[in-house]
């Protein structure tokens, strides 16, 4: 399988995260509480990986045909970003404890709602094959449309979660309702005339017809 320069960029971009966060624990530089700074790294990365798998459809309708060749690839790095997330919750935390976890879960609402985002968009990275989609057929679209509920829940759950400066959340959240707005058909059919990413399209697919 080939991959554009485009594509192997999205791919190291999305891993770039994790691998900075291999290098502060072998150089001990994961701060004086490591698992909050380990809970904060994954939570944000997974959020932005989101919010971008959110963009690519927008970003097609404007002109950049080539988001549509890593939409799928970003909702799976987000996924993996949330399960290192939801690991650092319940194993450095928690420290596996069944009925501290429970608690936790159930007596916070903001763990309540990362919790639903996480189980919603499990699934969903889980059938991003090929394979499943002809398996699911149009099921496949009907189950990965919920990821504008997980976007949503994602950005309350990041509201609850913040206790005094809200405004990093605000952003992410008016970001997320711009994208959902962009899946009106009448919103899309508008922006669709104006094809503002196309150069960029065109310069993403030069690496492709090199090799072509």
């Amino acid at each position: 399988m080939r991959f554009t320069p485009f594509q192997l960029l999205t791919h190291l971009a999305s891993l770039s995260q994790f691998a900075l966060l291999v290098f502060d624990f072998f150089t001990d530089d994961l701060t004086v509480n490591p698992i909050q700074y380990i809970t904060q790294k994954t939570g944000k990365a997974a959020l932005v990986l989101l919010c971008l798998s959110l963009a690519c459809t927008p970003a097609v309708t404007l002109g950049f045909k080539s988001a549509a060749k890593v939409r799928r690839p970003l909702g799976v790095y987000a996924c993996l970003y949330a399960s290192f997330h939801f690991l650092t919750f319940i194993g450095l935390d928690y420290g596996f404890d069944l009925g501290l976890i429970y608690e936790a879960i159930f007596k916070k609402p903001y763990a309540l709602v990362g919790f639903s985002a996480f189980l919603i968009l499990l699934p969903m990275a889980l059938t991003s094959t090929q394979g499943w989609m002809r398996r699911l057929g149009k099921k496949w679209k009907q189950l990965h449309r919920f990821v504008y509920l997980v976007g949503i829940l994602v950005i309350i759950h990041y509201l609850w979660l913040v206790k005094s400066d809200i405004r990093e959340p605000l952003i992410y959240g008016a970001v997320v309702v711009f994208l959902l707005l962009m899946r009106i058909s009448c919103v899309r059919g508008w922006v669709s005339q104006f094809k503002v990413l196309r150069p960029l399209d065109s310069l993403a697919g030069i690496g492709a017809k090199q090799k072509s």
